[in-house]
């Protein structure tokens, strides 16, 4: 791209490595993707509780807090869900470089957008976890009255009305919420990353 082409990238005196182990803890991402409702947010604020209460370093993105800021000049239309999911994908990996926990509560409907998000990770850093809920239970939630607009035609491709939701064939986690407590799913997460040596 002819706006990168000067540009070399530095490299850092303090490694990830280092910094990894000054917090006493493995750096990685855990992207929470499903539906709008399904519990993503609320999942990973209740980790970000266990990540703080443990002295861990750990920090959340949220899908609606990041297109206040970050994203704010993006829609919803296919191009504009690619480039907020791929400037997403690059903060979590800052946040990794810097030696931290990110937790990544986005919808992120598209495999392919997911993947290449993935593919800015090493090995074992990039734990995708499905939040698995039916369409009909996040409708009946629908706590932010979304689907109400979206079954109206209010809201343009909103997923899983009138854009969508393309489920992974092997994310590391499934969380099933109309099944599971959030205590539960957030046993689920924790019991996977001690599993592989993260923390």
């Amino acid at each position: 791209m002819e706006n990168v082409k000067n540009v070399v990238h530095q490299g850092y005196h303090v490694t990830k490595e280092m910094r990894q182990q000054s917090n006493k803890h493995g750096s990685f991402v855990i992207w929470l993707t499903g539906l709008s409702g399904s519990g993503k947010s609320t999942i990973a604020n209740a980790l970000d509780h266990f990540f703080y209460n443990n002295d861990y370093h750990a920090f959340v993105l949220d899908g609606d807090n990041v297109r206040l800021g970050l994203n704010k000049n993006l829609g919803f239309s296919p191009d504009d869900r690619k480039e907020n999911i791929r400037r997403v994908g690059e903060v979590s990996k800052l946040f990794v470089e810097a030696g931290s926990i990110v937790m990544a509560a986005f919808i992120s409907p598209y495999i392919q957008d997911r993947q290449e998000v993935r593919s800015l990770f090493q090995q074992g850093e990039f734990i995708e976890v499905y939040i698995k809920c039916s369409l009909e239970q996040c409708e009946q939630r629908d706590p932010k009255g979304l689907y109400k607009k979206a079954r109206k035609g209010e809201l343009p491709d909103f997923t899983g009305i009138t854009s969508p939701y393309e489920i992974s064939t092997s994310p590391e986690i499934i969380i099933e919420t109309d099944q599971l407590t959030v205590e539960e799913s957030v046993d689920k997460i924790i019991n996977y990353i001690k599993a592989n040596q993260l923390i």
